[in-house]
């Protein structure tokens, strides 16, 4: 074992030999997840820090990494698992020591991870990148005999499997689409679920014998009123009821029904939920979490409100935006330049302003785009470039489906490798956008 600040260093890593040198007074950045945010920063800290003297490290048991977004389309047959699957380690940087163990816990007085199996690696810099799961259990009844029979999930790979031969199945009745409670994982998947669900029973030929019903806890199709309201409109042209402001108390598997606290109660044939989603059960361990386990943080720095020398990334944090990959990607690029100058011992920037950007698929081979920070909901126009475009915001046309469908290439080579998309910068560019004005 190698000793960094004092704590033994699991020297675990696939890539050794030359790639891998160990020089004395070495220290350690640390990340926690080997997602989409965990795997950018360790190509953003590969590139910008001396090797000499920092050694990167990255903790996650899981072999595979998942392009997630592709969940939504392998209900519809459009993807299958092996159209969204690499495995972890051709995506890391050769220079990343990959330990493939779970974080038991985090120590952050003491500066130092227990694993699984109980040995300790210690910290100069960590970097949080867990992420989020669905947490069924968290509803009374999700759980319950109908769970992967007439009750699925999409926000999980086992749970899009699932529901593909489910969808196939389908010959009519209710359909249910439903979001237990915010915060969730790319909020804009449900409504993308419920078009895509329009789309494929009218393709299938039994649209006509079902009703589609969206139920949601907020007061309309979307978080932001312009968006919500266009959202909206599509809902009703689709002819795709939406139930607001409802809360499930309990699923009543017997009956096949939903009930909410105030007592409204929704029938289903066919339950497709969003169950809770929470952060890792890592954090309430470590009593670093949020009643969710998400890790509160300046939502301008990404520094995490414990700890100084920890920083959060991704759907782990609690910050007030889109759980997307575009917006790790955009805290990324702001986050290594904050890293750099806490090494420095500067003052950080308020960098971050929570820009998102997300396509929407509509069916019918069209979708929308929206683009948005903490100040500016998402509004008509084009984007990225005033007046040319070529793609348009909150407009429903073909180029939009198409730069969906070109995201899955967008991911892989420029997303997770932390490559700069051009002409998107990190932070928001209201260029092109038709701010109403107050």
């Amino acid at each position: 074992m190698a000793t960094v600040v004092g704590y033994p260093v699991i020297n675990t890593c696939l890539r050794t030999g030359p790639d891998m040198p160990q020089y004395p007074q070495m220290k350690q950045i640390l990340i926690i997840g080997g997602g989409t945010a965990g795997t950018m920063m360790a190509h953003h800290l590969n590139r910008h820090l001396d090797s000499k003297q920092w050694k990167i490290s990255l903790i996650d048991p899981e072999q595979k990494h998942y392009y997630q977004p592709g969940y939504l389309f392998i209900p519809f047959g459009w993807y299958d698992e092996s159209d969204i699957v690499k495995e972890r380690g051709g995506l890391l940087p050769r220079t990343t020591e990959w330990i493939r163990q779970g974080a038991e816990t985090i120590d952050a007085e003491s500066n130092k991870v227990t694993l699984k199996d109980g040995r300790e690696i210690g910290y100069d810099i960590l970097i949080i990148a867990t992420g989020s799961h669905i947490a069924p259990e968290e509803t009374e009844g999700m759980l319950g005999p109908g769970w992967r029979k007439n009750i699925f999930d999409f926000y999980s790979i086992d749970g899009a499997n699932a529901l593909y031969p489910a969808m196939e199945k389908f010959e009519g009745g209710d359909l249910v689409i439903h979001v237990n409670e915010m915060p969730i994982k790319c909020p804009v998947a449900p409504l993308e679920y419920s078009f895509l669900s329009d789309y494929y029973l009218k393709k299938k030929g039994v649209r006509g014998k079902t009703k589609i019903t969206y139920v949601t806890p907020l007061g309309g199709a979307f978080t932001k009123p312009v968006a919500s309201k266009a959202l909206g409109h599509l809902m009703t042209e689709k002819n795709i009821d939406v139930v607001a402001d409802y809360t499930v108390e309990h699923i009543d598997n017997e009956n096949n029904k939903m009930v909410s606290y105030d007592g409204r109660e929704v029938s289903y044939d066919l339950l497709v939920t969003v169950p809770t989603n929470m952060g890792d059960p890592l954090m309430e361990r470590s009593d670093l979490g949020d009643e969710l386990n998400f890790v509160p943080v300046d939502k301008h720095t990404l520094q995490a409100r414990k700890k100084d020398n920890i920083f959060v990334i991704g759907d782990a944090t609690d910050v007030p935006t889109s759980k997307a990959g575009s917006v790790g990607h955009f805290e990324g690029e702001l986050l290594i330049e904050n890293i750099q100058r806490y090494i420095q011992g500067k003052e950080l920037e308020s960098s971050f302003d929570g820009h998102a950007n997300c396509f929407i698929e509509s069916g019918h081979k069209k979708g929308l785009l929206i683009d948005f920070n903490y100040d500016q909901e998402p509004v008509p126009g084009k984007f990225p470039m005033a007046g040319i475009g070529p793609l348009s915001l909150l407009k429903e046309n073909r180029m939009n489906h198409l730069g969906k469908l070109a995201f899955k290439w967008i991911y892989w080579n420029m997303i997770v490798k932390a490559r700069k998309i051009p002409m998107v910068p990190a932070r928001m560019s209201v260029s092109g956008k038709k701010i109403p004005a107050k």
